[in-house]
């Protein structure tokens, strides 16, 4: 039903701020009143967080109990892995097997906004749709534990440093603890002989005793250290059901790796069709006939697509997807009746209509 493709020139503009992002093209003798564009297929833009995490233990961690009274020691090093966020996206991308000629009337002017790939956004109209602006996770660095900050150097005692018994040195950490927390208690209820003269002093000091003490009891208790990754992940799925493909791997020592890396536990997709599009019919139920000239667009269909990490549904989001849909065509005579032409939008992600009506 696919007209043939015919090379055709158009005259093509930028628009305005989004010249970058989009361009004008208008009918015309020179393109012989035609406009070429290309469909979209829609990929998927899944957008993966993961948490490392990497425990360490302190060096007094066998004396946690004796000295604080504490149970909550981290007695072994480890790293461990989980996800945090998946965002599911759809994306239009050009295909180059779906190219199209829209002819119009001779001596008219239609014009259309095209992504840069050559996708339709708009006919007649320069307010083209937009992908809603969604805020995506960034990568973050573990930031210092309480024993690499400058605090931890200046909690460390000359007595404790000098001292070359594992559990003398934990005993005077311990009792260092409780002497910031004197201190601490005192300054608040105004008993200290060296109170700070002002509010802002009075802080400065309240958390350089609070840093002390943080790393003097990591020393007891370990660390734990905390980063992100993120790594978005594009999939083109046909118009075929998914069941279960693995399109990253989550290491706990290297982050998100590549599928076919196997130390790491798999992330799957899963893709379930719901709604295949099916042509536009008759009243006597049969498929409409394609109009000569006509401009093109998708009728997607719909699918659920759905992400998996050890087991569990972390995602899942219900798109249309060209792929699963079928071609239809608008009369070309609508854009160009003089009286009462009209517009259109088009859904970049699918070649989908949006909406249709009155030119502005």
């Amino acid at each position: 039903m696919r007209p043939a493709i015919i090379a055709a020139l158009a005259l093509a503009t930028a628009i305005g701020a989004g010249a970058q992002t989009s361009q004008k093209i208008t009918a015309g003798k020179a393109s012989e009143y035609g406009l070429t564009y290309t469909l979209p297929v829609t990929a998927l833009e899944i957008t993966i967080e993961a948490e490392l995490t990497a425990e360490t233990p302190g060096e007094f961690s066998n004396y946690a109990r004796r000295h604080l009274g504490d149970d909550s020691a981290i007695r072994k090093a480890a790293k461990k892995a989980g996800i945090r966020s998946v965002t599911i996206r759809p994306r239009g991308i050009a295909d180059p097997s779906n190219r199209w000629l829209a002819q119009f009337k001779s001596g008219s002017t239609p014009f259309m906004i095209l992504s840069p790939e050559g996708i339709p956004l708009a006919i007649n109209t320069e307010t083209a749709a937009t992908a809603p602006a969604e805020s995506l996770p960034a990568s973050k660095p573990a930031p210092p534990t309480a024993l690499e900050t400058e605090a931890a150097r200046q909690a460390v005692t000359q007595e404790m440093a000098r001292s070359s018994s594992t559990s003398k040195r934990a005993e005077l950490a311990a009792q260092r603890i409780f002497e910031l927390r004197e201190m601490r208690s005192d300054l608040l209820s105004g008993q200290s002989d060296n109170t700070p003269p002002d509010g802002q002093a009075m802080q400065l000091v309240l958390d350089n005793i609070a840093a002390q003490e943080a790393a003097l009891t990591a020393m007891f208790l370990g660390t734990r250290s905390v980063s992100t990754v993120v790594r978005t992940i594009e999939v083109v799925p046909d118009s075929a059901e998914i069941d279960g493909r693995v399109i990253a791997r989550l290491s706990a020592t290297e982050g998100l790796i590549e599928p076919d890396n196997l130390a790491g536990a798999p992330v799957k997709l899963t893709l379930e069709i719901l709604e295949a599009a099916e042509l536009p019919a008759t009243d006597k139920g049969e498929p409409k006939r394609f109009p000569k000239g006509g401009v093109a667009y998708t009728i997607p269909g719909t699918a659920q697509v759905s992400i998996d990490y050890e087991g569990r549904r972390i995602a899942s989001k219900e798109l249309n997807l060209a792929q699963l849909g079928v071609t239809f065509g608008l009369d070309p005579a609508l854009f160009t009746d003089k009286k009462a032409p009209s517009m259109v939008r088009f859904d970049p992600s699918t070649g989908a209509i949006l909406l249709l009506g009155p030119a502005e």
